[in-house]
């Protein structure tokens, strides 16, 4: 099976982040996490940047396993399209980015 990370990019709306963050833990990554294919996933929050400009202050990767990337994608918008997750407002769905990287290369650690 193929490896994947699909990383989302996001933000608050102003005002509101305790609660978009209570949903994208609690809510949000489960639901997402129980469809076949997503193996994991975790949040992180921007610490610096490296380069001017705004940055998305949160991000999120999602770990996939799959032979079909494209039927685990498909099956997360026809959720999202019939309305099969939990939403909220508190997120600004104005700004969010979202790709799918699969593995390229091999992995390299210290020794």
């Amino acid at each position: 099976m193929a490896s994947y990370k699909f990383v989302v990019l996001s933000r608050p709306v102003e005002g509101r982040e305790d609660e978009y963050n209570e949903w994208y833990q609690t809510v949000h990554l489960p639901e997402l996490t129980s469809i076949p294919g997503i193996q994991a996933a975790q949040r992180f929050r921007m610490e610096v940047a490296l380069v001017e400009g705004d940055a998305w202050p949160y991000m999120s990767i999602y770990e996939l396993e799959t032979d079909d990337v494209n039927a685990v994608l498909a099956q997360l918008t026809g959720m999202a399209e019939n309305q099969l997750l939990t939403m909220t407002d508190a997120i600004d769905l104005s700004d969010v980015y979202a790709v799918v990287y699969g593995e390229f290369g091999e992995r390299v650690i210290t020794t």
